[in-house]
């Protein structure tokens, strides 16, 4: 077995010399084409003026209503279909852009948050003489360098370690990652280097040391998903495109051509969801940009099509921030069953994924247990026996699903593209399905150019190369200091404000409330362990959102970094754009159960509630049953069986301690099982039980109790924040 793999080795070795020959020679007509990615190239040859704000929803709806004719109209809010909007209106093109949801409320906010050209793609490249997929893993690396160029607040260079444990995969993967280095070209964003043993534990102490041989660390580039599709749909809608969420295709417009009598799709039917209006919207050319819905529209307009579309489901965890440093990612390269899986600091806190199974499309994909539960054990294989990788810990959780394609052009329709596809139909609709996150742009270019081509719309070549993004102009890495002395935020607000809005962020500090303390002077946080502050919620209502889903999943991240906080910051969240939108209460509470019900299926929570039910197994030694039943019994004084709010505050008094009554509440609705209101000794044992298999971590009502025995002769200060555990 060993022999084999030294042999594939080997080829791969071979293969590379190769393809090192072939890359170089790419790379030099690639520089010989584009030069440098520098912004200015793009800025100058764009003839648009851009305006200084984006307009609002109301005034885009109604743009969409009055307008005769579009040049462009394009279906889809994504990644792909608002760098197509970008893409057409930079150009010159009369363009519109309908999202039956949000801006990047698909798989473009549910991805590993990578910028990346795909080491394995390369790989497969290689070991198959596969010329397509090395051309994929190509261009992906050349726009891995733009994005990160166009929107440097967003985005950013990550070293990602690849553990070796035999010393043949040690020149296996050194070939292979130097490779990649090379394909890179001048675009490189740091060279690959190895580690040693010990110095790879230096800098990722959390590594099982067992047999490991010593490591490489490449790098590639991460970024805030949701906040850079949103960046690229209020950047084209501040260049002219009418852009707007919340607004639901329902069928498409025909009319039949007079010369050849042939029908053509001239615009769409669509429906404004937060009103119920419908209306007409007509363009010379249409855009299905849908990713899993692709053959959705697709059916619009031929129900007999056959399907392109070869869905896959991929989950992702997040786990707390102490399990990875802080700017160093690992790679695992081949899985128990074969895939991969990336284990990420990102905002500080630790991503672990992804799954790759078929699915059925949806537009609210579910987490399940055994998905997690795989990702967990995967975890488990690399990290120290010292790290105890608890279930507890998983403090959201998510399913993404990729749009992969058959080529319909190819001979081999059973043959899935990783490739991104353009087709255009007998009626003219062009289709732009498959590609990846980080090709966004050149899939846009690629579509827009097949657009103008088809419907002979007259525009020049594009102009996104360099192109910055909303936020992108007047930012720097230091942005945050100004925020900090100008306006009184906290350090960390500021810095999450400068990485989120970029020169932006200057407009949100502008808009938040004064706390009243001596520090920070402006900035009230929407929840005490993330610095997200509720101006941003003001001005998340400006950047187009309209629901409570919208605000903690994609205009902040909190929905993705912490189920738990998300749901706590829900009710100040709702009242705030309550405010600002004019809801009713029966709106605010539509709202506020919608969310709840996004956070419960969507992000983890139902799998979270599942690790603690009434019929939850109690597994605890003798001793561990008396000692917790002693300390229950500290607080049901009158042996009911139950505690309830006025039980744990009598205690509480006892010792010396207010905790505010609904904040009380909250804590004992953790544990409360059956929702009567009390915690039952059962429900309380149950709870013990789960904490001690790591199923459960971080309970509130479990620290206090355990505080309050230990110290009800020191009458210490008990803490109630939530401890950093999970699902």
């Amino acid at each position: 077995m060993a022999f084999q793999k030294a042999v594939k080795g080997t080829a791969l070795i071979g293969g590379g010399a190769i393809a090192t020959v072939f890359g170089l020679s790419q790379f030099s007509q690639y520089r010989n084409k584009h030069g440098t990615f520098v912004h200015v190239q793009a800025a100058e040859a764009v003839t648009v003026p851009i305006k200084n704000h984006f307009p609002t929803r109301e005034e885009q709806i109604l743009t969409l209503q009055t307008t005769s004719e579009f040049d462009v109209l394009v279906i889809g809010g994504g990644a792909t279909g608002c760098g197509c909007a970008l893409d057409a209106v930079t150009r010159g093109l009369k363009t519109a852009l309908l999202e039956r949801d949000d801006f990047s409320s698909g798989t473009s906010s549910r991805s590993t948050k990578l910028i990346h050209g795909g080491v394995r793609y390369l790989q497969k490249a290689i070991m198959k003489l596969d010329f397509e997929q090395y051309k994929m893993v190509k261009e992906a690396l050349e726009e891995r360098a733009n994005l990160l160029e166009i929107a440097p607040h967003l985005s950013a260079p990550l070293p990602i370690m690849l553990p070796v444990y035999k010393w043949w995969q040690l020149p296996y993967y050194w070939f292979g990652i130097k490779l990649y280095d090379i394909v890179a070209g001048s675009q490189c964003l740091k060279s690959s280097y190895v580690l040693s043993k010990s110095r790879a534990l230096e800098l990722f102490p959390m590594l099982r040391k067992d047999e490991l041989v010593g490591a490489i660390v490449y790098y590639d580039g991460q970024h805030n998903d949701a906040r850079m599709n949103l960046a690229i749909a209020l950047t084209a809608a501040r260049y002219g495109a009418a852009t707007a969420n919340y607004a639901e295709v329902l069928r498409l417009l025909k009319t039949t051509d007079a010369a050849g009598g042939k029908e053509r799709v001239c615009g769409v039917r669509c429906r404004d969801v937060l009103t119920g209006q419908e209306f007409d919207v007509k363009a010379k050319c249409v855009i299905n940009a849908t990713g899993p819905f692709t053959d959705s529209v697709r059916k619009m307009d031929d129900q007999e099509v056959p399907n392109i579309c070869q869905p896959s489901a991929g989950v992702h965890i997040v786990m707390p921030g102490y399990y990875s440093p802080d700017n160093m990612g690992l790679l695992d390269p081949a899985t128990s069953d074969g895939r991969v899986i990336f284990f990420l600091p990102w905002e500080k806190m630790t991503i672990a994924g992804t799954t790759d199974s078929p699915t059925d499309v949806t537009s609210h994909p579910i987490p399940t247990e055994e998905d997690i539960n795989f990702i967990l054990n995967e975890v488990r294989n690399y990290l120290s026996v010292d790290v105890e990788v608890r279930r507890g810990d998983v403090l959201a959780a998510w399913s993404g699903i990729r749009p992969l394609v058959t080529d319909p052009n190819s001979k081999d329709t059973q043959s899935i593209s990783r490739n991104h596809v353009v087709t255009i139909s007998d009626s003219g609709l062009v289709t732009i399905a498959g590609g990846k996150w980080t090709t966004y742009r050149a899939m846009a270019q690629d579509t827009i150019d097949a657009a103008i081509q088809a419907h002979g719309l007259k525009a020049g070549s594009s102009r996104t190369i360099g192109l910055q993004l909303q936020g992108a102009e007047d930012w720097s890495p230091t942005l945050y200091i100004r925020l900090v002395q100008d306006y009184g935020l906290e350090s960390e607000v500021a810095q999450h404000l400068a990485s989120t809005y970029g020169d932006k962020a200057f407009e949100v500090a502008k808009i938040a409330q004064v706390t009243g303390k001596r520090w920070p002077i402006v900035g009230k946080r929407l929840v005490s362990e993330f610095p997200y502050i509720e101006a941003e919620v003001v001005y998340g209502v400006k950047e187009y959102a309209r629901t409570a889903v919208d605000m903690i999943s994609r205009r902040t991240r909190l929905a993705f970094l912490n189920v738990q906080a998300a749901e706590e910051a829900l009710p100040r969240i709702v009242d705030i754009m309550g405010k600002e939108l004019n809801w009713s209460e029966q709106k605010k509470k539509e709202e506020l159960e919608a969310a709840k019900k996004f956070l419960y299926y969507e992000m983890g929570y139902k799998v979270k509630s599942d690790q603690l039910t009434d019929s939850s197994e109690i597994s605890l030694a003798p001793s561990d049953i008396e000692r917790y039943k002693k300390r229950f019994h500290m607080f049901d004084k009158d042996k009911k069986g139950f505690i309830t709010i006025l039980d744990v505050q009598r205690v509480l008094e006892s010792i010396s301690v207010q905790i505010a009554e609904n904040t009380l509440h909250d804590i004992l609705n953790e544990v409360d099982l059956n929702k009567n209101g009390q915690v039952e000794l059962n429900e309380f044992l149950q709870l013990m039980s789960a904490i001690q298999k790591g199923h459960v971590s971080g309970s509130r009502l479990a620290v206090l109790m355990k505080t309050a025995e230990e110290n009800l002769r020191q009458r210490v200060v008990i803490p109630v924040d939530r401890s950093g555990g999970g699902l």
